[in-house]
């Protein structure tokens, strides 16, 4: 059983923890300063502690650093990995570099989401050779893309923080039913199960995201008459501009490590 422990018992952190419990496949110590955060996730690990040298002995294959940023340094100060090891940064914007140069253990850095609690995750990976222990932790989470780290901003945006405007979209679509007459729990059960369906869909379907739609357009159908809605709305910019503004703040946090 591979052991992995988890520094950072956050929301991400927390998602990881208990998303590796529920497939049952790791042996996970959790390590966080706060003893309220351990308590939370202890009855998903086989240890917890508050010290990251006991939570990284050499007994220990993955290290995964769910910190913020501007911790990322203050964390790696306190770990001695040795090269038979990896080390697992998902910390938005700190280049794979940064802790590289900290480190003698292997660097994998992902932007996993927090569909992690529910094995629904989508991550996006950057490492120089594949690493079959995070690839089995990582597939027991979810689905990943193996990307270079110049599109990790990209990424951030897109699958990072993409579950949060999806939350969005749901909710919007869940308060139209309700000004139509729907309850509020039924609409927010047939909108979130939509969602759902639809992103199954579209992962298991081998026709085109166009083609979906068009399957479901009807000629003089109700599908069709809201689609001419979307259409002639300025939607897409709007999403446009969503992912543009996380990819910057990525950006942006990855610039405050360049004289690092």
């Amino acid at each position: 059983m591979v052991t992995v422990s988890i520094i950072g018992c956050g929301n991400m952190g927390s998602a990881l923890i208990t998303g590796l419990a529920r497939a049952g496949n790791h042996r996970v110590t959790a390590c966080d300063p706060n003893q309220d955060a351990l308590d939370a996730v202890a009855s998903h690990c086989w240890k917890t502690t508050t010290d990251p040298a006991e939570a990284t002995g050499p007994e220990v294959d993955v290290v995964v650093v769910a910190v913020k940023p501007d911790v990322v340094g203050a964390v790696l100060e306190e770990i001695d990995l040795d090269p038979s090891q990896t080390l697992v940064t998902i910390a938005a914007g700190v280049p794979r570099s940064f802790v590289a140069e900290r480190t003698d253990a292997s660097v994998v850095r992902v932007m996993p989401n927090l569909a992690a609690e529910t094995g629904d995750m989508a991550a996006a990976v950057v490492w120089d050779d594949p690493d079959e222990d995070v690839r089995a932790l990582l597939e027991d989470l979810g689905a990943f893309v193996v990307i270079e780290e110049d599109l990790m901003h990209v990424a951030t945006a897109l699958n990072g923080s993409g579950p949060a405007f999806v939350f969005y979209f749901l909710k919007a679509m869940k308060l139209a039913a309700v000004d139509q007459g729907m309850d509020p729990d039924d609409a927010e059960t047939l909108s979130a199960q939509t969602f759902k369906g639809a992103a199954e869909t579209v992962l298991r379907s081998d026709r085109s995201v166009d083609d979906l739609i068009d399957a479901v357009c009807s000629p003089n159908g109700t599908t069709i008459e809201g689609m001419e809605v979307l259409w002639d709305s300025d939607v897409e910019a709007v999403v446009n501009e969503t992912l543009a503004a996380a990819a910057d703040r990525s950006r942006e946090l990855a610039g405050e490590f360049d004289d690092a």
